[in-house]
């Protein structure tokens, strides 16, 4: 691996949504057979979204939720295969956390399934006091449509 190669981008406009695809589905048990479509959804709803590029390919992902000062939640961190262990991951996790977006938050949160000492070395805690989790939303589907108000759209 050549590192004067390897570049790490804000940009939402360059990643090729069929490459996130493949480079998901190659190294990302989790988040196999994606969608493009919402694959398009979830980065339009993150910020900040961090892409690792050598030259160009994409070898690596991540995103962002947060309110900017006080929660923030890490999503879909991967690196290609062939690159682990090489530092590349840590240096995206520190790189999405530095982000004006993200590094004055009070708390950061992320879901992971066998990486906790990944996360750890980075300074992450486990934390088995407030994870929460609700699937599917049975109860809000369940309601007629117009019982649902969004006080937004009424100028509430």
């Amino acid at each position: 691996m050549n590192h004067t190669r390897i570049q790490f981008s804000d940009r939402k406009s360059e990643i090729d949504l069929n490459e996130l695809q493949q480079l998901f589905n190659r190294s990302a048990f989790w988040a196999k057979n994606r969608s493009i479509d919402d694959l398009r959804i979830a980065i339009a709803n993150s910020d900040p979204v961090i892409a690792v590029w050598d030259g160009t390919q994409l070898i690596g992902f991540a995103r962002a939720t947060s309110d900017g000062v006080y929660r923030a939640t890490i999503w879909d961190v991967v690196i290609q295969q062939d690159y682990r262990g090489t530092g590349l991951g840590s240096k995206l996790v520190e790189t999405l956390l530095s982000h004006p977006r993200m590094n004055r938050v009070e708390s950061v949160y992320l879901m992971t399934t066998h990486q906790q000492k990944f996360y750890e070395k980075i300074g992450f805690q486990c934390n088995s006091t407030t994870t929460m989790v609700l699937f599917n939303k049975p109860k809000l589907g369940s309601l007629p449509v117009p019982e649902i108000q969004f006080q937004e759209l009424l100028g509430g």
